[in-house]
């Protein structure tokens, strides 16, 4: 899932930050509502989790001005205003669901989870199989032809996006925006790294190779 966190408090952004890639998600932050609205209106999100108090630009305007372009990507809105009142604003302002602070990042999860499965029913899909080689979304488990993978979690995103897309040529510019933070430059050879560890993972003693190189494009995973 990708995430965009629009939230001020720099400790507070860090720890959901943190938490959120530990649960397998890819997250970009903006501490201000124009950088926020500007990153919300020209990239694709699944979720975006934004706080009510916010410099340059307040959460509830942020939100209006999403909708009214009608960008309809789901907004979970954190606030320490937990009133009737002002949850009944924020709702009426353009959001999907409203947490009050201080919450339990368990609750967080839960309701960002909840909102990316409204908002995209393709998603429902809990496992993908190309060829022998199978992946489990719920239980993270990765085999072929019957034999474990154990993949790192970061590799574990990386075979999920390409078996999402199986069949189809992946860019670095889709990979790197959709499996890494956007702010890696994409020159690096960070993809190359992780490409070559998940080939020798799931490639490696068998007779047919799934993952390919399309050169000057990008990658591939099909029989």
């Amino acid at each position: 899932m990708k995430i965009l966190l629009i939230e001020d408090d720099r400790e507070a952004a860090n720890y959901i930050i943190k938490a959120l890639e530990e649960a397998g998600h890819v997250t970009h932050h903006a501490s201000d509502g124009e950088t926020g609205l500007a990153m919300a209106s020209s990239m694709d999100y699944d979720v975006l989790v934004v706080d009510r108090m916010l410099p340059r630009r307040d959460g509830l305007s942020v939100i209006e001005a999403l909708r009214t372009d009608n960008v309809a990507t789901p907004v979970l809105i954190l606030s320490a205003l937990g009133e009737v009142d002002d949850r009944v604003t924020g709702l009426r302002a353009g959001g999907d669901d409203y947490l009050t602070k201080p919450y339990a990042f368990s609750e967080l999860l839960a309701r960002i989870e909840v909102l990316a499965r409204r908002s995209s029913p393709a998603e429902a899909a809990t496992s993908y199989q190309v060829g022998d080689l199978t992946l489990d979304r719920l239980s993270r488990k990765v085999d072929r032809a019957g034999e474990p993978i154990q993949l790192q979690p970061r590799e574990f995103r990386l075979l999920e996006f390409l078996m999402k897309h199986a069949g189809q040529v992946v860019t670095r510019t889709m990979l790197l925006e959709n499996v890494w933070d956007y702010h890696f430059d994409p020159q690096t050879n960070v993809i190359d790294v992780h490409m070559s560890r998940l080939r020798a993972k799931i490639d490696r003693g068998k007779t047919t190779p799934l993952l390919h190189t399309v050169r000057g494009a990008g990658y591939m995973i099909r029989e």
